[in-house]
């Protein structure tokens, strides 16, 4: 007859590790590192365009270019979004070709940025 203590010791399968894919794990990383600066690009743009109405600069020849200028950024920021989720949607094994994709969102990012900095300037020596 087994002892209660011998019942407790009895052989337990050991655990499975869980096998992590790292080049799926580093996509992912990339990707939602690319989707928060889109998101913080677009908050940017989004503060110079309502400084720019707030402050009545929005009515002058300069202040008009500078909002046409953040509305282009506007449209930057949505194809960028386009982009990250067309690459989200690639299968597992064509998302390393996504380089193409990510390219042009950095330059659109880059452009974006550049933008919404220059209104940033024009609008702080206007204070």
């Amino acid at each position: 007859m087994a002892t209660p203590l011998a019942r407790t010791r009895r052989r337990r399968a050991p655990k499975r590790s869980a096998i992590v894919d790292l080049a799926k794990a580093r996509e992912l990383r990339r990707l939602r590192e690319y989707q928060d600066r889109c998101h913080a690009v677009d908050e940017v743009n989004r503060r110079a365009l309502t400084r720019l109405f707030q402050t009545g600069h929005i009515f002058t020849r300069q202040g008009a270019r500078l909002g046409r200028d953040l509305l282009l950024a506007q449209q930057h920021i949505l194809r960028v979004s386009d982009l990250l989720a067309r690459i989200g949607e690639l299968p597992a094994p064509l998302a390393g070709d996504a380089g193409g994709l990510y390219e042009e969102a950095q330059q659109l990012l880059a452009r974006t940025t550049e933008l919404a900095a220059r209104c940033g300037l024009v609008l702080a020596r206007g204070r």
